[in-house]
């Protein structure tokens, strides 16, 4: 299948994965290591360090996870799904800003729970702006572009980052460079969201009731049965629960795991880097993999790497055991994301309630988001070591496997309830 060059609204959409991944490898590689130093002017161990960054992201998650299928609802009526996509977007800058002027470890850890909201809610928007600004047939590709872009976006503020860090410039100390790291990351962030700001609008909509807090109830309650209903979907979103927990916790607490096992921060942000680069390979040769190719293997074989990842990461002890789990998990790490994204937006069955759809799809990217660190920090405290953490992540492949290997693709589900609702005329 030939595609055509991506349209305005879908390049423009796709900058806010360039520009919001500078975000995600500042609260993956530089923010956790920076409470690590800032936490031991509060005789704060490494290891509590790590619990407490766990807690931060597990909370926050909660919060949204909470609030999400509410929060689609309400974004279906005409005109709101912009409006809350700049309320989350204000919050999160603002907040980056002010851990900017902030020197205190616990003050620090408020402001990154609050970034993590206005950060994380962005995204419940942002998602759901696929079915917006691409047909069916183009969203893998333009899903999977939109990744490979976060990839190349966020590596070079955080490539400026490591310098600033590494090598301190201009006489600058270690805090200072890191805090000038945050401002350069913001301003990132700010400047290369403005043409989705501009360009993208929503589509798809339903108009406002009198009785909007009731209306939104009842919107949520009747999705809510149409997804149980939806055998397909309702599979889907319960593999997707498992797998993307494990994929969430990789990504949130690579640092803090590494930093446990003595592994050098330089070792560590270099890897990161390395990974960003890869996964931005593997992820465009995916978007044009899925031209020809089903998403479904390919999630499975990503689902069965992460797997393996676990398993190897509990024997890591050098910092090159380290590489290796980076650069493996670069290559499935995109496309797992990517193609998870468009399969479920594919599923939905009425393009103007997408958002409420969405909002279910994030209750289980943010519930997942609470089971993995927690399940990593309970047997890291229990045990004293992150390593038993690592392995008992493990379960969650396993299991979003073995139920993801039993949903049908997005195409045969609709053939198939297509050649039923034939039987039933012709009944």
């Amino acid at each position: 299948m030939k595609l055509k060059k991506l349209t305005r609204e879908e390049f423009s959409w796709s900058l806010y994965d360039w520009s919001s991944s500078a975000v995600t490898l500042l609260l993956t590689a530089i923010i956790p290591i920076y409470l690590k130093s800032i936490g031991h002017n509060y005789n704060v161990a490494d290891s509590m360090s790590t619990a407490h960054w766990g807690i931060v992201n597990s909370v926050s998650t909660l919060v949204l996870a909470l609030c999400a299928p509410v929060i689609g609802a309400v974004a279906d009526f005409k005109g709101n799904k912009n409006r809350f996509f700049n309320v989350f977007f204000t919050v999160g800058i603002l907040s980056l800003f002010a851990s900017v002027f902030l020197d205190n470890y616990y003050a620090l850890l408020i402001a990154n729970f609050v970034m993590l909201i206005g950060y994380t809610g962005t995204y419940i928007i942002y998602d759901a702006f696929l079915v917006d600004v691409s047909p069916d047939e183009r969203m893998d590709y333009v899903s999977s572009f939109g990744f490979g872009m976060g990839y190349i976006g966020g590596s070079i503020p955080f490539v400026l980052s490591l310098l600033l860090i590494m090598l301190e410039p201009f006489g600058l100390d270690g805090v200072t460079a890191v805090k000038l790291s945050l401002a350069l990351n913001g301003v990132w962030w700010l400047l290369f969201t403005l043409p989705f700001l501009k360009n993208v609008r929503q589509v798809y909509s339903i108009e406002k009731t009198k009785h909007v807090v009731s209306g939104t109830l009842k919107n949520v309650a009747a999705t809510f049965k149409k997804i149980a209903h939806h055998k397909v979907m309702g599979l889907f979103l319960l593999s997707y629960f498992f797998y993307i927990d494990g994929v969430n916790t990789v990504i949130t607490m690579s640092t803090e795991i590494g930093a446990d096992k003595g592994i050098d921060a330089n070792q560590m942000v270099l890897a990161l880097l390395a990974t960003q680069l890869v996964a931005a390979v593997s992820v465009m040769l995916c978007a044009r993999l899925v031209k020809t190719t089903r998403a479904k293997p390919i999630i499975l074989v990503s689902i069965a790497v992460f797997a393996g990842v676990c398993v190897f990461g509990y024997f890591m002890t050098t910092a090159l055991h380290f590489w290796i789990m980076a650069l493996v998990v670069a290559l499935v790490l995109g496309t797992i994301q990517a193609l998870s994204r468009s399969f479920f937006a594919k599923l939905i069955p009425e393009k103007d309630r997408n958002n409420e759809y969405f909002g279910f799809y994030s209750i289980m990217t943010r519930y997942a988001s609470i089971l993995g660190p927690l399940i990593l920090a309970g047997l890291t405290l229990w045990t004293g070591s992150s390593r038993y953490g690592i392995l008992g992540i493990l379960v969650l492949f396993v299991a979003g496997f073995i139920i993801f290997a039993r949903v049908k693709e997005p195409d045969e589900e609709k053939e198939a309830a297509s050649c039923a609702n034939s039987a039933d005329v012709l009944g």
